[in-house]
Order: structure tokens, then C-alpha cells, then sequence
């Protein structure tokens, strides 16, 4: 049998859909982890005394590690799985920081369709929000994605 995706095509996504992904929560092992994966060993993520002298009061979370949480979940959507041909593009902008314990999910809503110059494709792009335990954006952006058209 013949692997069949999941994913949407860019026929099946309309202006103002909204795809609400499932919630997780950012321990300090996965800042850990980040932290060796990247090189990214800046204090205000891997030094609580010096996590307790900003405004923040303790350790946060890399940005960019809330950011590749969200990419997960947006994978485990479906949605595309098998129909994406690239992300093109993606902004973010960080609105508010994310502490151990936290709660995020990311909320994607159809902002743009635009055709193609090729029959076989269609760019989407996505309204992209990281949302806490609170329901307070900590990412806001966008996210270009290049989708397969056609029957799935």
C-alpha cells in the first residue's frame, strides 16, 4: 500500500480557517537540551541567580525554542503532512516570555492564498500565535508556506 498524507492542499485551506494545536508544557529540560543543542548558554536561560536580577524573576525559556515547539505542533496537526513543498518564509515577533512550567499552544489561521506561477502549487500564508496558559501571545507572526495542490 502506498503512503497517503494527511496534509491539506492549498485547494483545501480557506481565508480564515483557524487550526488550534494541542497544548504542552516547557520544562526546564527542554531549555536544557536546547541550550546544548544550539550553544545558546546565555545566562538569562541557564542561571537562576541571574535569572532572579531581571524583570523577569527567573530563568525563561529560549524564544527560538517556544518557536520550534510550535513548529512541532503544528506538524502534529496534519494539516501538513505530506502537501508542504516549503516554508518560505516566517516571522516572529516576541511578545512575552515563557517560563518554566508554562503552557503553550500555537493558533494558525489562514491570513492569504495567492496562486502560483506553476499549475502544480499555491503559497498559503498563515497568521501564527504562540498563546500561554493565560491565553496571553508570548509569539506573534506569520508563516509562508508553499502547499501542494490537487486531490491529497
Amino acid at each position: 500500500m502506498l503512503y497517503k498524507s494527511r496534509g491539506l492542499t492549498f485547494d483545501q485551506f480557506s481565508v480564515g480557517d483557524l487550526f488550534v494545536c494541542q497544548a504542552r508544557t516547557v520544562t526546564e529540560a527542554d531549555t536544557v537540551s536546547f541550550a546544548g543543542i544550539s550553544g545558546d548558554f546565555n545566562p538569562l536561560h541557564t542561571d537562576e541567580e541571574f535569572g532572579k536580577t531581571t524583570p523577569f524573576g527567573s530563568r525563561i525559556a529560549h524564544g527560538m525554542l517556544v518557536a520550534a515547539i510550535a513548529t512541532g505542533q503544528a506538524n502534529q496537526l496534519g494539516v501538513f503532512e505530506g502537501t508542504t513543498i516549503a516554508l518560505m518564509q516566517q516571522t516572529l515577533k516576541y511578545t512575552g516570555a515563557v517560563k518554566f512550567g508554562d503552557t503553550v499552544h500555537l493558533e494558525l489561521k489562514v491570513a492569504e492564498k495567492k496562486e502560483s506561477s506553476k499549475p502544480d502549487r499555491g503559497v498559503v500564508t498563515f497568521d501564527a500565535t504562540v498563546l500561554n496558559q493565560q491565553g496571553k501571545a508570548v509569539i506573534e507572526g506569520q508563516w509562508v508556506c508553499l502547499m501542494k495542490r490537487g486531490e491529497r
